[in-house]
């Protein structure tokens, strides 16, 4: 009898152990063990060890989400800030990684089209072949994430609004209040600027700023994903429509005119073939009023000939 109870006992403890043994930060993770060991499958039979103590580098998250999306498992659902920002064009791929979770600097996606890309994963060069150089990866220094909240929000105080923003961040990414540098609101086109720059700590900025992206997306990464991000204000929670996320990089991208897209490209002839229409057409009328000219001179003077000979004649 004795025994039996101490078999409910363990059982009992197994059982809770593994209740508690879970990846609070990555719901795509499987965990087990004593100690728990919590891993996320980035590939066919390859499985990446997470630290779930603290935000999963976003170069793990994107691997998992295109293995996930490949089986069918998943999918994924103002204005510059600088002259310098831009977006992220291109959406998910399939990364390579550094051991620990860095991107690095030359993406190829298994394919022979590579291209060279920032600290947070984003193409920040045209695309080449194989041959083509990355000599660093360019850090990410600065974001801007532009929230658009839903409407019937009655947001009149922005200093409530600055500082519930800030603490919802800080909460749900675990990251300290001096990344967040600044907040905006424009209350007529219900958008809320927040920049997001990378201080003297090691906070990786780019992912904090794709679990946002997720929350406010519908695609929460957490293990308890009922919950998004949402601040509250006056205690009623803010929720958002959209989000548009800009990157500045410690150096300026080397995009050429090959990214633009062929709608761009064709306002451009638009535009130059109006300018030399525009300069034909006033090339003709000057040429048209030099003849005019010319032919007034020309009659000017057959008056003043035929003046002479009848002054003569007389």
């Amino acid at each position: 009898m004795r025994s039996f109870v101490v078999l409910l006992v363990l059982a009992s403890v197994a059982a809770t152990t593994a209740q508690n043994c879970v990846c609070n930060t990555m719901k795509w993770a499987t965990c087990d063990g004593s100690p728990c060991e919590c891993k996320i499958t980035i590939a066919d039979q390859v499985k990446q060890t997470l630290e779930c103590a603290k935000l999963i580098p976003k170069c793990f998250l994107m691997k998992a989400e295109m293995y996930r999306a490949k089986k069918g498992l998943s999918t994924r659902s103002g204005g510059k800030p600088t002259d310098h920002a831009f977006v992220d064009n291109d959406g998910i791929y399939d990364p390579d990684c550094e051991a620990n979770g860095v991107f690095k600097a030359k993406q190829c996606n298994n394919s022979d089209i590579c291209w060279c890309v920032n600290s947070a994963g984003v193409r920040r060069t045209d695309k080449g072949g194989l041959d083509l150089k990355c000599e660093k990866l360019v850090e990410t220094v600065w974001m801007q994430t532009q929230l658009k909240h839903t409407e019937g929000v009655n947001l009149n105080d922005e200093a409530k609004l600055k500082s519930a923003i800030v603490k919802a961040i800080v909460e749900r990414y675990s990251v300290d209040d001096a990344l967040v540098t600044e907040v905006k609101y424009d209350k007529d086109s219900r958008t809320i600027l927040v920049d997001l720059k990378k201080g003297a700590s090691n906070v990786d900025i780019a992912t904090v700023g794709y679990y946002m992206e997720k929350d406010i997306k519908v695609l929460p990464l957490f293990y308890n994903d009922s919950k998004k991000f949402s601040p509250s204000v006056d205690s009623k929670n803010v929720t958002f429509e959209n989000i548009l996320v800009y990157y500045v990089d410690a150096e300026p991208p080397t995009f050429t005119m090959k990214r633009l897209t062929a709608g761009v490209v064709a306002v451009i002839v638009v535009v130059v073939l109006a300018i030399v229409a525009g300069l034909v057409v006033l090339f003709i009328s000057r040429k048209r009023e030099k003849s005019a000219m010319y032919q007034k001179a020309e009659q000017t003077r057959e008056l003043d000939e035929i003046q002479k000979e009848q002054l003569t004649s007389s």
